[in-house]
């Protein structure tokens, strides 16, 4: 992208010319806020001849961070300079040169993942002799309550001091950050947390940072939390230049402490402060604009704005009654088919959810038709078990006091080392971590030493390569730690294993290359603050994702399913305005990541959590304008007729009225006559299987597989080949 400041529209360029002072853009979906963000950080370099040093940008996702990088250094040379960051990275780099000047921790502290974290909670509660799921999930959810807020440990047990149980759950809290100190360890929340604590009690500290960053643009910012916004006001406390773009209708993150208030609160704590709008959609067509202004008008939190777009020649979004959860997700393989006719990739479409636990049916119909897809929102790559061992290891060599890293992997590849030898090593000196014990000279004269003498000659040996490239010693650790040998090659899931590991160490050689500078310790902060979200759009597959997940992401084709009531809107936001008014705000989300198509659906008949039950159409299908209800005999009889049926009756009802001669003049539907009781016919997933039954109008077939039984599939769509038929 080319620096044009021709190329933005009048309500762009009004804010983007105002320089000094406070300067609020409450930016509509895809109304080009990017753009607007971008070409801001050019002006100021080119235009007003602003040092790049002095220039502060924060998004939430590194994808968006990344992506406002690149964008800008397009533009402007010197614009490599400007601190481009999410909040968590910044934070992380400021405590990476300062937290020295706060007691307990050095610069090389690790930072702990949620997996991490969950293992101090348990190494808290087995200290204190408690097993209990209840006491476990309680001191969870304080601890991350705890964290959202500007509170004291103190302040916070205080003010919950009438909750059952709190004063006990306030001593576990207190043993958990105990733990972190003495392993040098923050966790994710503590980020933001420890740099307020930072710059307010070391006012020299702030002032630098303050002095340092005349200019700050945040994204996003109906996403910010008290805590975030705090420190955004404390960083703009000496120039008060800040430019921030927010859509209060795309505030969704409130469960994990996103204050909506935060936009209006701007105008009490800067009150000079000017306000523009962004209501031009440069990304969708006018039919998905008009629904979801339709949706989003029903919410009263809200400034006064309405998107509209000249995007023209769009389809009306479609709404499909599917009968249940097999019908709708077959519908949208059968519709994703016929989109890659027309030219539409894999990766051009999402199907979006309420709640995970929609994904299944779509998986499974996405298998047996062959489509590509990846599912977000499960196990993100650096939290899978082969690459925690290796980041474990990784940690060791930067933070010597981190003993859950220690713990995770001394026994891995095994070495006869249980709880009670680490109980025991911990006795050696209780004042120094579990690494140090075992490396100091001392311990070579301990009758335990036997045992931790491989790890112990391995970690001494990887020492000797730390200078090397970060992919380079990562391989060094893989070799001397023997790593690989606890994986059969011949086994599918260990292969795939073994090859998760070969990508730890090429992302890390990509990391190097984009980051010439960087340290191992660099690396590991940059994995640790990933997101699954980062990864969506990577490859050539459809999307199966939550709606929180594709936050700021656009598609050509979105579908969006599972709309019933109790699953989109939620159930419990039944008796609550604020939190009727978010899943609007998440419906409204969900409508505009589509930029040509968009398809709805709803079930009259749901299997979930582990009963079957008749739905009810979600209020938002009303809302949109696209719902005629039917009268009520007729919904009754529709239901009383379709009660139960088998897959292939239910199939064969459902696509009966298309003609066979129309389905079989799109390029990849096949004549399904060729199909045979008795023939054996392979399938890419399921193997070989045998045709046991087709339909009366020869649609589906029932075939059985060797490893999976019996599957109902759709003959035209299935990607089978015929391998024999019971005459040859």
């Amino acid at each position: 992208m080319k620096y044009d400041i021709e190329s933005l529209n009048e309500e762009q360029l009004a804010p983007l010319k105002e320089i000094e002072g406070a300067v609020l853009v409450t930016a509509g979906a895809g109304s080009g806020k990017t753009r607007l963000l971008t070409h801001r950080i050019a002006y100021l370099i080119e235009n007003c001849k602003i040092s790049p040093f002095n220039i502060l940008a924060i998004t939430f996702t590194n994808k968006a961070a990344n992506e406002m990088k690149e964008r800008v250094e397009q533009m402007v040379d010197e614009a490599k300079y400007v601190w481009i960051s999410t909040f968590h990275s910044m934070c992380a780099k400021i405590l990476r040169r300062d937290i020295e000047n706060l007691p307990y921790f050095t610069r090389d502290f690790s930072i702990y993942s949620d997996s991490d974290s969950e293992k101090v909670v348990k190494e808290v509660l087995t200290q204190r002799g408690i097993d209990d799921d209840k006491i476990k999930k309680q001191l969870v959810f304080h601890l991350s309550n705890w964290k959202s807020t500007n509170q004291t440990l103190q302040e916070y047990i205080d003010s919950h001091a009438s909750e059952f149980d709190m004063r006990k759950i306030g001593l576990y809290m207190s043993d958990y950050q105990n733990i972190l100190k003495k392993n040098n360890a923050l966790d994710f929340d503590d980020l933001i947390g420890k740099t307020l604590e930072l710059f307010n009690k070391c006012p020299d500290v702030l002032d630098y940072y303050s002095d340092r960053f005349q200019y700050i643009l945040v994204d996003e910012f109906q996403d910010t939390d008290i805590r975030q916004y705090e420190l955004v006001k404390l960083l703009s406390s000496k120039h008060k230049n800040i430019f921030v773009v927010g859509d209060e209708d795309q505030c969704i993150y409130s469960w994990r402490g996103a204050n909506l208030e935060n936009l209006f609160r701007l105008k009490k704590d800067y009150p000079d402060i000017k306000v523009f709008k962004l209501e031009r959609n440069y990304r969708s067509t006018r039919e998905i604009i008009d629904v979801a202004n339709r949706v989003i008008k029903n919410n009263s939190s809200r400034f006064d704005k309405n998107m509209w777009t000249d995007k023209e020649g769009g389809q009306k979004p479609v709404l499909y009654n599917a009968y249940d959860e097999r019908d709708e997700a077959l519908f949208v393989a059968k519709t994703i088919e016929k989109l890659k006719n027309q030219g539409y990739e894999y990766k051009d479409i999402a199907v979006l959810m309420r709640i995970n636990a929609l994904s299944r049916s779509f998986e499974e119909a996405f298998l047996s038709y062959n489509i590509p897809h990846r599912i977000f929102g499960g196990f993100k790559f650096y939290e899978r078990a082969e690459i925690k061992n290796v980041i474990s290891y990784l940690r060791l060599f930067v933070n010597t006091k981190d003993d859950i890293s220690f713990e995770r992997i001394i026994n891995f590849p095994k070495r006869g080392i249980g709880e009670g030898t680490i109980a025991k090593l911990r006795a050696v000196d209780p004042s120094k971590s579990l690494l140090e014990n075992c490396i100091s000279t001392q311990f070579t004269l301990h009758p335990l030493y036997k045992k931790f003498q491989p790890f112990v000659d391995a970690y001494n040996a990887c020492l000797n390569a730390t200078d090397t490239k970060i992919a380079e010693f990562i391989k060094e650790v893989v070799k001397n730690f023997k790593i690989r040998e606890n994986y059969n090659p011949q086994d599918e899931d260990d292969l795939n294993r073994l090859l998760n590991i070969e990508q730890l160490i090429a992302s890390a050689g990509e990391f190097e290359l984009l980051n010439e500078k960087a340290t191992l310790s660099d690396f590991l902060q940059s994995i640790t603050l990933s997101s699954d979200n980062d990864e969506i759009g990577s490859d050539g597959a459809v999307t199966i994702a939550t709606v929180h997940g594709v936050k700021g992401l656009e598609f050509k084709v979105v579908f969006i399913v599972g709309l019933e009531e109790g699953i989109f809107p939620i159930s419990r936001a039944f008796n609550s305005k604020a939190e009727l008014e978010e899943e609007r705000r998440l419906m409204y989300v969900a409508l505009t990541r589509a930029m040509e198509l968009l398809f709805l659906s709803y079930a009259t008949k749901r299997y979930l959590y582990r009963e079957s039950q008749y739905q009810t159409i979600s209020r938002f299908c009303k809302e949109l304008g696209l719902y005629n209800q039917k009268p009520k005999e007729q919904v009754h009889s529709t239901i009383s007729r379709l009660q139960q049926p088998s897959f292939s009756q239910f199939e064969k009802a459902r696509f009966a009225n298309h003609s066979l001669k129309e389905r079989q003049t799109q390029s990849n539907i096949k004549d399904v006559s060729i199909y045979k009781i008795g023939q054996i016919v392979s399938h890419p997933r399921f193997g070989e299987g045998e045709i046991v039954d087709i339909s009366d109008d020869g649609l589906v077939g029932d075939i059985i597989f060797e490893d999976f039984g019996k599957k109902s599939l759709m003959l035209e769509l299935a990607p089978l080949q015929i391998i024999r038929s019971d005459d040859e």
